[in-house]
């Protein structure tokens, strides 16, 4: 048997040989510098060492770095974040086994989100497949490959030296072609290892891979238009698809007086305090929504860049979205495969349609073909800086959505209470973080109070994973949006029950120095689970939970944490402080958990109709 010290001596050899190799993995490395990736989030283990070795060499040339995640599904909820906040690629990284399996909720939370992701896992050596090799996961064993196709736009194994860059091009090609979405490959490590070309065979891969296809069929246009001629009341709804057309939207509506009302993942994309913005259409949302939406003068709606999903739509709400008022414009097949029922369906690039839809109803109004609707006038505009002046309260009190937020603000006016209502949290973050913060919400009472109750303006971010409603992806991707943009505050908004299924990721915030504030409402309870036994009249089960000091364990990690257990305490925090400094901080938050949630659209879903 070898001495130690021979052993260190030929592991040390064999390390000096791996450096002076270019391997495939360094070449896979080469592809996400052409497209400007600066991390890849996961887990260290014997498969994926490859990687790991290439990223070594990688952050040494200060370019691509690892992100040490504490759970692979928190370094895919982190991937995610991060493709939200900068538009590119979130890579994340496992090894094989259970490494592998662990990330499948998160990848399936991105897919349904359409949120470009690129996977790579290992696998054991190829000689070994079928053979039970350790966390074996080929075809012949646990088929991880075959797990993530029903979960992604492309999962493949590469077997061969040859398919590498073949695999990896159509793998990103697919992730960032509209809709968009994650990708997976499976790399064995012998394939990892093996010698690879200096660069990339294909070099110009980089600017042809965001070249989108732009399709507009002008006979379809011709008929949205006429339509909106023949419209007593237009109304637009935006979805979450339609934000990077937003300017193009809102000058529509402008021009057309046209209405604005968002689905909840699009809450962001229209300032909360436009007098074109009606408010949140779906779960969660506001009654000025629905009123719009069931007017009997509106006509028409367009639907651009909606999933139409339940909670996007009302629980499909046939009376107002889900009928014949409805023209639908979107560039994803499922959009229009989920809304038969509409009169039209224009497929295409939403900002270039609203291009030419601006175009065209400019020059249909100049002639007297369209005659705009007429909005409540305010002037100045409605802010967040003028909305306690009572002279201009009374201006718009014909506009429902402002209305509401003004509800909203009155729990401000409150005298100090505790426990604290979620209704007067939503607003202190209102008033005490900057426009620009990025705030995302997780699943369960978190989301449904903050869609509801937190009015922004469009310079900043509200994000959700409504499509598989995953819990604690909030605390991960608030992570990953902190390290695609340093510069804006990052809020996550999350219940106990999320902070004790994937609160550890906060120790990625301190070791990376990223001031991501956890805001936890604490109500000692899964509590959407709570209130929906309470409000169904079930038996109540399995949905309380311990009393637990979520301020000292942020501490124990190494972060910031404070107890709020009273509204006098949201004064003697410093927040300035814990958005610029260099740790995470997290607000244990001790709320009412009496309080109902704006979730009956979710008790109808499961039919139990409520009455509120």
């Amino acid at each position: 048997m070898p001495s130690p010290d021979a052993l260190r001596r030929t592991t040390r050899n064999r390390n000096i040989t791996m450096k002076t190799e270019h391997t495939l993995a360094d070449l896979l490395i080469l592809y996400l510098e052409m497209l400007e990736i600066e991390y890849i989030f996961g887990i260290p283990g014997g498969a994926i060492e490859p990687l790991y070795s290439a990223l070594t060499r990688s952050s040494k040339r200060g370019s691509i770095r690892p992100i040490i995640a504490r759970h692979e599904s928190g370094a895919a909820f982190m991937a995610d974040g991060y493709a939200r906040e900068t538009g590119k690629f979130g890579v994340c990284c496992a090894t094989t086994g259970p490494g592998t399996t662990n990330l499948i909720t998160a990848i399936a939370s991105s897919h349904l989100d359409n949120i470009p992701v690129l996977a790579i896992t290992a696998q054991t050596m190829l000689s070994t497949s079928g053979r039970g090799a350790f966390q074996e996961s080929s075809f012949d064993a646990i088929d991880t490959v075959g797990m993530l196709k029903s979960c992604t736009l492309y999962s493949s194994a590469i077997t061969h030296p040859e398919q590498f860059e073949l695999k990896l091009t159509a793998a990103l090609i697919a992730a960032m072609r509209e809709p968009k979405g994650p990708v997976h490959l499976s790399i064995p490590i012998d394939i990892f290892r093996m010698p690879a070309p200096q660069q990339p065979s294909f070099p110009n891969f980089s600017t042809i891979l965001n070249q989108q296809p732009v399709l507009i069929d002008n006979a379809t246009l011709d008929r949205l238009c006429q339509f909106m001629r023949e419209s007593k009341k237009t109304v637009i709804l935006v979805g979450q698809r339609a934000c990077s057309a937003r300017q193009q939207v809102l000058e529509f509506a402008k021009l057309m007086s046209a209405i604005i009302v968002t689905t909840p993942q699009a809450k962001s994309c229209i300032d909360s305090y436009s007098l074109h913005n009606f408010g949140v259409f779906g779960f969660a949302g506001h009654q000025s929504a629905i009123d719009i939406m069931n007017d009997p003068e509106v006509e028409l709606i367009i639907g651009c860049g909606s999933n139409f999903l339940e909670w996007s739509t009302n629980n499909w709400d046939s009376n107002s979205i889900m009928n014949s008022k409805l023209a639908v414009i979107d560039i994803s097949p499922t959009s229009f495969q989920r809304t038969p029922m509409a009169k039209l369906h224009v497929y295409g690039d939403i900002t270039e349609i609203f291009n030419i839809l601006l175009i065209r109803t400019k020059e249909a109004i100049d002639i007297g073909k369209i005659k705009p609707m007429k909005l409540p006038e305010l002037e100045p505009p409605l802010n967040s800086e003028n909305i306690h002046d009572r002279r201009k309260r009374e201006k718009y009190r014909c506009a429902p959505r402002h209305i509401q937020i003004e509800q909203a603000e009155k729990y401000r006016a409150n005298g100090n209470i505790s426990p604290i209502k979620p209704q007067r949290l939503m607003c202190e973050l209102n008033q005490h973080f900057p426009p620009e913060t990025r705030f995302l919400a997780d699943t369960g009472n978190s989301f449904s109070w903050s869609t509801h109750y937190l009015f922004r303006g469009h310079q900043g971010a509200y994000r959700l994973a409504m499509g598989f409603a995953t819990m604690g992806w909030a605390i991960g991707a608030a992570i990953g949006t902190a390290l695609g943009n340093r510069s804006s505050p990052v809020v996550a908004i999350i219940g106990d029950g999320s902070f004790l299924m994937n609160g550890l990721e906060i120790s990625v915030a301190v070791a990376e120095r990223v001031p991501v504030i956890f805001v936890v409402l604490n109500d000692h309870a899964f509590g959407m689970v709570r209130h929906g036994q309470i409000l169904t009249g079930v038996e109540p089960v399995g949905c309380d939970l311990p009393e637990t000091d979520f301020a000292a364990i942020g501490r124990a990690l190494g972060g910031q944490g404070y107890n709020i257990r009273e509204t006098d305490d949201f004064a003697k925090i410093d927040y300035q402080q814990i958005c610029t400094g260099t740790l995470p901080t997290v607000l244990d938050i001790s709320l009412d958990r009496e309080e109902i949630p704006p979730m009956g659209m979710r008790l109808e879903t499961l039919n139990y109709p409520i009455d509120f």
